[in-house]
């Protein structure tokens, strides 16, 4: 499918660029067929600036970029839509979206399973993370297990804040048992989402 870049008097089009984890909207921006083609080559979205009047790839001077996963033109060929990943806040004011929505703790998971993923990359000395994965899958599964042990007793007990502690610490290792096994948490969803009629 070709984008017609004509349909518009400055020969620009909009591009919205959504999250590609979490499908949050990040911002809006306009591309000429240059930015798209520098996009393309790069894997950085690249703007064209209308005011500056030149190509501006996201983050060159803050570092919060925006590495694209995917590139969708809409049913028109007038519209595109960004699939990416952000390396940081992505708007101007430091929030990570421009459209004024504060970050979602929903997506606190697929931020830690980032983290977590940076832990097993570039081992810490003082990281607990990095000392799980050190130590192999057997210690990462055995850890998961204890940690539903103690869920399950704290589940029959009434203190709510002990039992939502023993809640996430379980999530915890859950996600780090994920990453030793190589597999994203967007896999396992899309597990839960195929049982939606159970």
């Amino acid at each position: 499918m070709q984008l017609q870049f004509d349909k518009y008097a400055d020969g620009l089009v909009p591009a919205v660029v959504q999250d590609a984890v979490t499908d949050q909207v990040l911002m809006l921006g306009f591309m000429s067929e240059d930015a798209l083609a520098k996009t393309r080559s790069t894997g950085l979205v690249t703007f064209y600036s209308r005011s500056r009047g030149e190509l501006w790839t996201k983050g060159e001077t803050s570092g919060n970029t925006l590495r694209v996963d995917e590139i969708l033109i809409d049913c028109d060929q007038d519209t595109l839509l960004i699939k990416a990943s952000p390396a940081g806040p992505v708007c101007h004011t430091g929030s990570w979206t421009c459209f004024d929505k504060p970050r979602s703790d929903r997506n606190v998971l697929f931020d830690l399973e980032k983290v977590i993923q940076d832990r097993r990359a570039h081992p810490g000395e003082d990281s607990y993370t990095s000392k799980l994965f050190a130590k192999g899958i057997n210690k990462i599964a055995q850890k998961v297990g204890e940690e539903a042990v103690e869920l399950v007793i704290e589940a029959k007990d009434d203190n709510e804040e002990l039992f939502k502690s023993e809640a996430a610490d379980l999530m915890f290792h859950f996600l780090v048992l994920l990453r030793a096994k190589n597999i994203p948490l967007d896999d396992v969803l899309s597990v839960l989402g195929s049982r939606r009629k159970i």
